[in-house]
Order: C-alpha cells, then sequence, then structure tokens
C-alpha cells in the first residue's frame, strides 16, 4: 500500500511535522524552506496534501498563508489543533550554565521570553525551530541552545536542557490539511462541520455590511473572518471567512448565495468535519 505523502513547512522535527504523523501515522513526510514551496507540492501532485500552520493562540495568524491560499486554491481537507510546547535544547556534552546564545523561530523566542531575559541569553532569530536545533546538531558551539520541540532533540540527538519553557501554557497551533482534490464530507446532523472561503468585496458603500447580512438573517454564526491586502494596494481587501456548518444545510446555502451576490469573487476553500478541540 502507497504510503501518504504529506508536505510540510521546515525541517523534520517542526511542530508541523508533529501535526502530520498525530494525523497520518504512517506517512511519507517531505521538508520544504518555505510556504509556498510547500503549496507547490500539493498543487502538482494531488497525490500529496499538505499540512500548515494557519494561526496561533498566542501569535496570532500565519500571514503568508492567507496570500497562498487564493493563489493556489487548494481544498480544505481538515483542521487539526496541535499543543505547541517548547524546550531548551542543546548539545549532549553542554550544561545549562553553558549557554550564552539561544536559536529559534522569531515567534517561539518572543514566547519564552522569561527564561531568556532571567538567564540573560542573546537571541538568534532562524526561519523555523526544527531547523534551529538541526543546525545546533550540525554544528561544534555548546555556548547556543536552540527552542524546538520534543521531538526535534529526538531527530538530532540533543539533549533537552528544560521542558515547556514558553511563558504562557494552553498555546495552541492550528493546522489545515489541504490538497488539490476535492473532499467534502456528506453532511450529517450528528456532526459539526466547518465550511471556509474567501472573498473580495464590491468598491461601493456598505459592501462588506451586505455581505454579512446573510449569515445574520439565516442564523449562521461565523468563528473567523479577517481581512487583508490585495497585492500591493491598500484599495481593496479580501476576506477570509470561517463559517459553522456544511454547505448543504439550506442556511448556509442561503448565507452563501447573497454573499455571492455582493461580492466580486467568492472562492469555497473546503467543507470539512470540526474538530473535536472545538468542543472544549
Amino acid at each position: 500500500m502507497t504510503k501518504m505523502k504529506i508536505a510540510i513547512q521546515g525541517e523534520l522535527g517542526a511542530y508541523s511535522h508533529i501535526a502530520a504523523v498525530s494525523l497520518y501515522k504512517d506517512c511519507e513526510i517531505r521538508t520544504c524552506t518555505t510556504f509556498e514551496e510547500t503549496f507547490k507540492q500539493a498543487y502538482k501532485d494531488s497525490n500529496c496534501k499538505i499540512v500548515i500552520p494557519i494561526e496561533n493562540s498566542l501569535a496570532g495568524r500565519v500571514a503568508d498563508i492567507h496570500y497562498l491560499l487564493p493563489k493556489y486554491k487548494l481544498q480544505i481537507h481538515g483542521e487539526h489543533f496541535q499543543t505547541v510546547e517548547h524546550n531548551l535544547l542543546s548539545k549532549r556534552d553542554a550544561n545549562i550554565d553553558d549557554i550564552k546564545f539561544v536559536r529559534s523561530h522569531a515567534q517561539a523566542i518572543g514566547q519564552c521570553q522569561n527564561l531568556i531575559i532571567k538567564k540573560n541569553f542573546k537571541p538568534i532569530i532562524s526561519a523555523d525551530t526544527a531547523g534551529s536545533a538541526k543546525d545546533l546538531a550540525e554544528g561544534s558551539d555548546k555556548s547556543i541552545a536552540a527552542i524546538a520541540s520534543e521531538l526535534s532533540a529526538k531527530i538530532y540527538n540533543l539533549k533537552i536542557l528544560k521542558k515547556n519553557i514558553e511563558d504562557e501554557q494552553g498555546n495552541v497551533t492550528r493546522f489545515l490539511i489541504m490538497g488539490k482534490n476535492i473532499e467534502q464530507p456528506e453532511y450529517k446532523s450528528s456532526k459539526k462541520f466547518i465550511t471556509s472561503c474567501i472573498f473580495r468585496v464590491k468598491s461601493e458603500p456598505s459592501a462588506l455590511y451586505k455581505c454579512l447580512g446573510g449569515f445574520a438573517t439565516n442564523q449562521v454564526n461565523l468563528t473567523k473572518l479577517e481581512s487583508f491586502s490585495v497585492k500591493n494596494t491598500f484599495d481593496q481587501a479580501n476576506f477570509y471567512l470561517d463559517l459553522e456548518g456544511h454547505i448543504e444545510q439550506p442556511g448556509v446555502k442561503k448565507a452563501l448565495e447573497e454573499l455571492g451576490f455582493h461580492t466580486e469573487t467568492l472562492d469555497i476553500l473546503g467543507v470539512y468535519e470540526a474538530s473535536i478541540f472545538r468542543q472544549k
């Protein structure tokens, strides 16, 4: 049986890697340097899916993703909420007193300020957490530590100096599972669904108000609405929207029809089962 192919941004040991193996136990991981390279993997190969972060409970949205969604128009097949637990990693022969520098992604550095300030570490910003661990393993300087996952420590044979060093507990990243093929689940009243779309409003007064009116009149709950600029301009904006419900439900269908009437473009990105994390 052919293994599921999953593309992620970052090196092995990244939180995207952890999310991917949580979803697909026995899969082939393809690591990519950039988010766009990750999208291209699935765009070119319909047998490949991507597991991509879209937002973090502390840091907010992952900005690059919103511009790639309308460009490649991959379909969302599902969502996954992954707990993020940062660890301070070092060379096997180092101890906490040897550390003078700490390397990681900017968000991880920002989320572990208490320890960094307390120990007076000098931060080094890197492209991703797991990449920082890999660089540390390949180097010889034991004055440098990395902030990364426990899986990174295992993969790159590093020592965990301190576990769970994040300033705030409950750090969670929401991931989207995406692919080129449309995979829309059948509607069942016993299950909860999310429908996601991207739209661009018409350039006229009260355009957004008109777009959203259909959701109110049809009692459709929106769980997320975010704007981002169109290309290199401040004149127009695209909107990313998540709503509770399935496109086959009458209320959702009517609300989306009304939305389409007041927009220049409307792309349904996917209909998928809501994660059980949302029920917490």
